[in-house]
């Protein structure tokens, strides 16, 4: 392969570097050309730029591939839990057992909330979006854990007490917030949960646990919250991640690169799409429960009605984490009991797409938002909630992406732009226009 390109442009020749990602990907390496030409590229939602180097994941949308650090997200979701893979995202490989350790130990001892953070949780009026609340509780976990600043003498690698610090002080405060978030929903008291509990099985404590009753930690829910969060740990530059990114390149603190993550994830094109699942079901519902009627609304592109959950903008195959959680969901439901017309319409959804040609011949198969909003809703999680339980998933993912981000020391984003406005203009005084 050449390792470079000439781009002609009138009678002058640039040359353009090519680079290659482990995993045989092609880039071409465009960050000269605007100092050489005075020109730059326009890609309007950036499908086609790479903004970094990452060793963090893998995708490939065509063959339905998903690896972390190496590892296949079958196997990683079939053998590990999720602070495992918290630590692999993060630091880059797997923990033995000692270091699996003291990562928890580290967590647990940072598991305090200042009581003004429950007051401001408690300001909030009953009808404000968990995600909001989220964000904004993210951002005052600012104000009681302040920036450090890196010495400029070891800026290259960064000052990693610092930043190992950061990490263990959100991985124990975010589920915190997240329970706490669920709890004031259901009008139940907020709960710090057991430290001598593992770090999901204490999440579920803490979601769940009712006042005045012994807590007895259900192996098929734990199972099943491991496998979601697992599959939601990091998926590469998506929207979210690229915001922590952008955010985190100014140096600004991970407790407010994540807070902007969490907010760039509430939007229904993006982490909102597992809420969007339940609505579109219940809708369903409310109209009768007819699947076959809304898979033909679905095929008519005359028709406002759209299916949600099915298809994915980076998978052109079936989604590889949707295949692990379907067998999760249908698992939770068979053996926790549950009978629910709005699961049976999911269901019977699922049954109708899969062997449906318009479907099979699109590729629309179900993603994983389609499995995640079944099982959420099996375990009463409110629809509103869903979010804030992927953005849960997702924070070892954002973790990782700004420590990467601060160890590379990478340059600040800052895109350009096409100005497409007004040219000069003279100003006009008020009477003269």
């Amino acid at each position: 392969m050449k390792n470079k390109v000439d781009l002609n442009i009138d009678d002058s020749k640039i040359e353009l570097n090519l680079v290659k990602g482990s995993e045989n990907e092609i880039g071409l390496d465009i960050s000269s050309l605007r100092t050489e030409s005075n020109m730059i590229t326009l890609d309007p939602g950036y499908k086609n730029t790479g903004s970094c180097k990452s060793k963090i994941t893998f995708l490939d949308g065509e063959k339905g591939i998903l690896r972390y650090r190496g590892y296949s997200i079958e196997e990683l979701a079939e053998k590990a839990n999720f602070l495992e893979v918290a630590f692999l995202l993060i630091f880059g490989e797997l923990p033995n057992q000692t270091q699996l350790n003291k990562f928890l130990i580290d967590i647990k001892e940072n598991s305090i909330i200042d009581e003004d953070i429950k007051r401001i949780l408690e300001s909030f009026p009953k009808s404000a979006h968990p995600m909001g609340i989220l964000s904004s509780l993210t951002s005052a976990l600012i104000a009681f854990n302040p920036e450090k600043k890196i010495s400029l003498d070891n800026k290259q690698n960064g000052d990693q007490d610092y930043m190992y610090n950061s990490i263990v002080k959100l991985l124990a405060k975010v589920p915190i917030l997240v329970a706490w978030v669920h709890r004031r929903r259901k009008g139940l008291p907020l709960d710090y949960g057991d430290n001598n509990l593992g770090y999901v099985e204490n999440i579920t404590k803490m979601m769940f646990q009712l006042p005045n009753q012994d807590y007895v930690n259900n192996k098929i829910i734990i199972d099943a919250m491991n496998k979601l969060l697992i599959l939601h740990a990091d998926h590469e530059q998506n929207c979210s991640t690229s915001t922590v990114r952008i955010v985190g390149s100014s140096e600004a603190s991970l407790f407010a690169s994540v807070a902007a993550g969490i907010s760039a994830l509430w939007g229904r094109l993006h982490g909102g799409a597992n809420q969007a699942v339940l609505e579109m079901l219940e809708a369903i519902k409310k109209d009768g429960g007819d699947t076959k009627k809304f898979m033909l609304k679905a095929k008519d592109k005359s028709d406002p009605f759209r299916l949600m959950g099915f298809g994915h903008r980076v998978y052109k195959n079936f989604d590889p984490r949707a295949k692990i959680i379907k067998v999760t969901a249908n698992k939770i439901l068979n053996e926790l009991g549950i009978s629910d017309p709005i699961l049976e319409i999911a269901k019977g959804l699922e049954k109708e797409a899969l062997k449906d040609s318009y479907f099979v011949e699109r590729k629309l198969y179900p993603n994983v938002d389609f499995y995640s909003g079944i099982i959420y809703k099996a375990l009463e999680i409110p629809n509103e909630m869903f979010t804030v339980m992927f953005a849960l998933g997702r924070l070892p993912g954002w973790v990782a992406h700004w420590r990467e981000m601060r160890l590379n020391n990478e340059p600040i984003g800052r895109p350009r732009q096409i100005y497409t406005g007004e040219t000069l203009r003279k100003f006009l005084e008020m009477g003269l226009r």
